[in-house]
């Protein structure tokens, strides 16, 4: 069966390539406009933003099912990424000024928000958590660093960050219910933040690696049939729990703000490819993106933190794409057809309307719509967030409106 240590890697090969990939094509360097709303993929906010009523979370929840024996651990790597501001300074000892940027060595080196990896693994006794709730906290320190380059010098500035796991489990008959909730805990005052601010105080693509020594996970999503019923009563949010590692494999979860199946294989280019628009893909459009002409050199140039993820398709993005013989662009309204076999959520929408906000492009070329759906009550406060819906080209219709 191999160690454990192999499900986890491939757990971190995973997220990395449906979360922190997303930092790559959206680097946080102006004038883009979509940098205001960067990072949707797993942000944990500051509770003084939270409370403004951004309906942006503080906190999300797994719960997932387990058979376990006398003795066994349970084991957690959370693992995010925290926001660091890269200033850029041109001059020298004693007159240095912020700039734009800066040309080093034929390159440009922008201002912009960087990434910064954070893991913290803690390991558990089991039989600890039926007792009630046990609290881990999480301390991020902050802090400043300075390189000089030539012509300048370049800061790189992070907020301290404090969060906190608090864990517990449930016996039922022959298994248990455990619930584990990461929350951010930083008390600065963010009430008057814009979000690109409060995010240098948030977690950001926020996911847990859960395993067990000694015990062995149920699929969330397809329990046996004995299970079925304690499945049901589980409560995720803002997150999703599979199972991950060689199919067979139980003893490690991988719980993450975007919607896998179980078992996903970082080698194949589209993890959420098998789930529907409402679904998975306001986070799974991240990683996928293609970027618009003027953020390019931004998404060449990601910060040292990241810059050894692998770079993605980036090529021109068309203002429209032909839909049954129709030219589609923003603005376009269509009817929306989601494919059979698709998730469920989508179903509630075939046969509405909707307006096309974006076009989207993914690494095998396929194009997909971003839209909103007419006559949502929440339309422009999803809009503002980019928080769009997506479908295919095969999955709508333009909708040709009566001359007056």
């Amino acid at each position: 069966m191999g160690t454990q240590r192999e499900p986890l890697e491939h757990a971190r090969a995973v997220a990395d390539a449906v979360l922190y990939e997303a930092y790559v094509l959206h680097p946080g360097h102006n004038p883009a406009p979509r940098n205001q709303v960067r990072w949707q993929c797993g942000v944990l906010v500051p509770p003084s933003y939270a409370a403004r009523g951004t309906a942006e979370p503080t906190c999300c929840r797994t719960e997932c099912l387990a058979e376990v024996a006398a003795g066994t651990r349970l084991s957690l790597h959370v693992r995010f990424l925290q926001a660091q501001r890269r200033t850029v300074e041109a001059g020298g000892p004693g007159d240095y000024h912020e700039v734009d940027s800066l040309r080093v060595a034929g390159e440009e080196l922008p201002a912009m928000d960087e990434a910064v990896r954070n893991e913290h693994q803690v390991t558990l006794a089991l039989d600890d958590l039926f007792d009630g709730t046990q609290v881990v906290p999480i301390t991020i320190r902050g802090g400043e660093r300075t390189s000089v380059v030539p012509g300048g010098r370049v800061v790189r500035r992070k907020q301290p960050l404090n969060a906190e796991l608090r864990c517990q489990a449930e016996a039922f008959p022959g298994l248990v219910r455990l619930r584990v909730v990461l929350a951010n805990t930083s008390p600065v005052d963010c009430s008057q933040h814009r979000r690109f601010e409060a995010l240098r105080h948030s977690l950001v693509a926020a996911h847990i690696v859960l395993s067990l020594d000694g015990g062995g996970f149920l699929s969330t999503d397809r329990p046996p049939r004995w299970a079925a019923e304690y499945a049901d009563g589980c409560v995720n949010e803002h997150t999703w729990p599979v199972l991950v590692g060689e199919p067979g494999r139980r003893d490690t979860m991988l719980s993450a703000p975007i919607a896998l199946a179980d078992y996903p294989d970082p080698t194949r280019g589209n993890l959420a490819g098998s789930f529907g628009a409402h679904q998975s893909a306001p986070l799974a459009d991240l990683p996928k993106a293609t970027c618009r002409t003027h953020q390019r050199p931004s998404a060449r140039n990601p910060g040292d933190e990241v810059a050894d993820l692998p770079q993605q398709r980036n090529e021109s993005v068309s203002d429209t794409v032909v839909v049954g013989g129709v030219e589609v662009g923003e603005g376009s309204r269509v009817v929306l057809r989601p494919a059979p076999g698709g998730d469920a959520q989508d179903m509630f929408v075939a046969g509405r309307t909707a307006t096309v906000r974006a076009l989207r492009q993914d690494v095998d070329g396929t194009w997909f719509l971003a839209v909103t759906v007419d006559g949502d009550p929440a339309t422009e406060l999803l809009a503002q967030d980019e928080r769009y819906r997506y479908f295919t080209t095969a999955e709508v219709e333009p909708l040709v409106e009566e001359p007056r």
